[in-house]
């Protein structure tokens, strides 16, 4: 069974994503908060598998919640609430420790699949909006960047499928494209986390973006 938090200042947000939730015979929602303190405490307390967030919320954004929340506890798992052209802090939360984000007018099937997906550890999000948030709010390589030496260890393999995740394809799409079997994928995706020291495969397009592998509108290089 899938547990759920959610969190948001509107109470009719909330209850709509009740009714959704509830109605899924794997998920359960565990817990409700609205604002990011009430967040803290219930992810503290309850512990749910997953936790929807508002980011606008009196008292403490959810970007501020997630941040404490992922602080106190690494694997927790927080979906990020957005209007997305509205919330321009979308990209701070996702750096904060969030698992993804998930549009505020978002079918209710689009939900479920987000819920589900963020548990399975994939991204949630049609690949062109990954891109669209990452390329808006991805700034360029600082000087501080640790791609030479966090990818010396990184096979030429591990290189393709870390592209075909930039890239927004899915782990069958990687499968499809290399002529390797998804379970493959899969195995490839858990290396390149462990060698880059990264939470998940959100945290690898930010990890290309922000190292310069990939540039915004281009098309990703392999480094030399």
């Amino acid at each position: 069974m899938i547990t759920v938090g959610l969190v948001d200042d509107q109470e009719l947000m909330r209850e709509g994503l009740a009714l959704i939730i509830d109605a899924q015979p794997d998920m359960r929602v565990v817990g409700q908060a609205s604002d990011g303190a009430d967040a803290v405490r219930l992810a503290r307390v309850v512990h749910p598998d997953v936790i929807l967030m508002d980011v606008r919320m009196p008292r403490m954004t959810g970007v501020d919640a997630t941040r404490r929340i992922v602080a106190d506890q690494p694997a927790a798992k927080v979906l990020v609430l957005t209007m997305f052209d509205l919330d321009e802090y979308v990209y701070d939360a996702l750096r904060a420790g969030a698992s993804g984000f998930l549009l505020k007018d978002a079918p209710r099937g689009a939900v479920v699949h987000a819920i589900r997906a963020v548990v399975a550890g994939d991204i949630l999000l049609a690949p062109e909006v990954t891109r669209r948030l990452v390329e808006r709010y991805a700034g360029p390589p600082t000087g501080k960047v640790r791609a030479p030496e966090a990818l010396r260890s990184v096979t030429d393999r591990e290189r393709e499928v870390l592209f075909g995740v930039v890239r927004g394809c899915t782990n069958a799409e990687i499968a499809h494209a290399l002529t390797i079997g998804e379970a493959t994928v899969k195995t490839h995706v858990a290396h390149l986390l462990t060698k880059l020291g990264l939470r998940d495969r959100l945290q690898l397009v930010i990890f290309a973006y922000e190292t310069g592998l990939v540039t915004p509108g281009a098309a990703p290089v392999r480094p030399a």
